[in-house]
């Protein structure tokens, strides 16, 4: 946030709420009535920057259907979904730092907007940069919607709770919102499970404070952001953790295995999910059953996919293709269970099109009541399917030129790709950016080509003390890192822990 036209403020805020409000009134035959659904967290200025996007969709003659109070990202697409609306935004930073805000926007379809949607917009907002809107005369005719589809959300969030043959035993665990507005969502999972009392607050970090003042990232996965987490547990004499960011659209876990702290890895709660809603599919299992991963996720799933009969697609990273591919597939009747990424985001088709935390933390519990230790029973899948093991590194980029130049560099290692990455042979080259697949027959990826990211993948060959990795470099687009990812698999732990490392 700051002042000039490359910040989030008052005036972009206004610019930018302009042309998604006229994009609308052009593309959207029943925009006026249909109307947009506004959110906003707990960060500084969000409830101003939403009060001013509402105004001018006012302005515009745009319903606008109004969250009263701070909620967390979810209920806004679960809100588009509901009443049909014609879009949704989101005034949100994530897990970003204090400074920062945004404006996410989520299209008629409950997903957030993809291409070429999104350049559309663009366009629009272009066309209407000068503000046009100060104050909206009269009264307000937007219309409040808080009670009324945060119990519909409940409602369809209680649905997915499983039968457990014996009853459910009761889990205590440890729960921060890491200062966001997590809390007063998640309050109402352990009553939909039956297991009111077991959940403790980490009482620092249970109340929305935009500073965030007790961690240096709020992002449940930073390294020591679940550390007062951890401390509450142990004082508590409480081996599970549960975490949410501040906006409440992704989950964190940890357990306390042998006095030892193990936090869980997105991909390692993504099987653990996974597996407990397949395993729980009523009958047999058809092949019209669905489940969905990034392309930088484990291999894990498709792995047990292949040994156990259903269905894995894989996405590019983000839930604005994870959930308008869930979409369709459920368009043309196909079943999907569960999709996820593993940057902690999770999603139940079922419920949204998007990731969400709270419905994360409810299956997760509702897993935990009938397994005992989720650390137990990820051994007993990595015993069964292999061991898949990731390291996953990031480098903060001081800009968008120094990110550029860093995936130039790599790209000059060979043409149209290098032979070999350290000692071991490359078996396939994918650029995702460039729209290159050195396995096609015509060399073009099968997955969607995006100019805007810079993404590479590599496939590398077994050591033999591994079945070998897969290298994925990729920049963030929503933080200014670059990250890779190398997994690994092997049927023995320290062997596939051996590939895992070999850079």
């Amino acid at each position: 946030m700051g002042a000039g036209f490359t910040r989030i403020n008052a005036v972009t805020i206004i610019q930018t709420s302009q042309g998604l409000a006229e994009y609308l009134l052009s593309s959207h035959p029943d925009a006026t009535r249909a109307g947009i659904v506004v959110g906003y967290d707990a960060r500084h200025n969000s409830r101003h920057y939403a009060e001013l996007a509402a105004t001018v969709f006012e302005s515009k003659g745009i319903q606008v259907w109004w969250y009263e109070e701070i909620v967390h990202t979810p209920l806004v697409p679960f809100g588009v979904k509901t009443l049909g609306a014609a879009a949704g935004i989101m005034v949100t930073a994530s897990h970003n730092p204090a400074q920062d805000n945004g404006y996410k926007v989520f299209g008629s379809n409950a997903c957030q907007i993809n291409s070429p949607e999104d350049s559309r917009i663009v366009i629009s907002i272009s066309q209407n940069l000068e503000p046009l809107i100060r104050s909206l005369p009269g009264e307000s005719k937007r219309i409040p919607i808080l009670q009324s589809t945060r119990n519909k959300y409940f409602a369809l969030l209680g649905k997915q709770i499983k039968f457990v043959e014996g009853g459910r035993s009761k889990v205590p665990f440890v729960y921060t919102p890491m200062h966001g507005v997590g809390l007063r969502y998640m309050s109402s999972v352990p009553e939909l499970l039956g297991i009111k009392g077991s959940m403790t607050i980490v009482a620092q970090q249970a109340e929305p404070d935009p500073e965030f003042p007790t961690v240096r990232y709020p992002n449940p996965e930073e390294n020591g952001a679940l550390d007062l987490a951890f401390a509450t547990a142990d004082e508590k004499n409480v081996t599970i953790v549960l975490a949410s960011d501040p906006d409440a659209d992704r989950f964190a876990a940890a357990e306390k295995v042998d006095n030892v702290w193990r936090q869980f890895t997105g991909d390692q709660v993504g099987i653990l999910l996974s597996y407990w809603l397949f395993s729980t599919i009523p009958g047999t299992v058809s092949s019209d059953e669905y489940f969905l991963t990034s392309a930088v996720s484990s291999q894990m799933l498709r792995h047990i996919a292949e040994t156990e009969g259903f269905n894995v697609r894989e996405t590019l990273t983000g839930f604005k293709w994870m959930g308008s591919v869930a979409k369709d597939l459920r368009e043309q009747g196909k079943r999907v269970h569960f999709c996820y990424e593993e940057a902690q985001g999770y999603m139940f088709p079922e419920v949204g099109y998007d990731k969400d935390g709270i419905a994360a933390a409810l299956v997760f519990l509702d897993a935990c009541a009938s397994w005992g230790s989720p650390w137990a029973k990820l051994q007993s899948l990595y015993e069964k399917y292999g061991y898949f093991k990731t390291m996953n590194t990031y480098w903060r980029s001081p800009s968008v030129d120094k990110t550029l130049m860093v995936f130039a560099s790599i790209r000059d290692t060979g043409k149209p790709f290098p032979e070999n990455v350290s000692s071991r042979k490359v078996l396939r080259w994918r650029d995702l950016t460039l729209g290159y697949d050195s396995s096609t027959k015509d060399n073009v990826p099968e997955l969607p080509i995006s100019t805007a990211g810079q993404m590479i993948t590599c496939w590398l060959d077994g050591s033999g003390s591994d079945d070998g990795v897969r290298f994925t470099f990729r920049a963030s687009g929503t933080e200014p890192k670059i990250k890779s990812k190398v997994p690994s698999h092997h049927m023995r732990d320290q062997s596939a822990n051996t590939g895992d490392k070999f850079i």
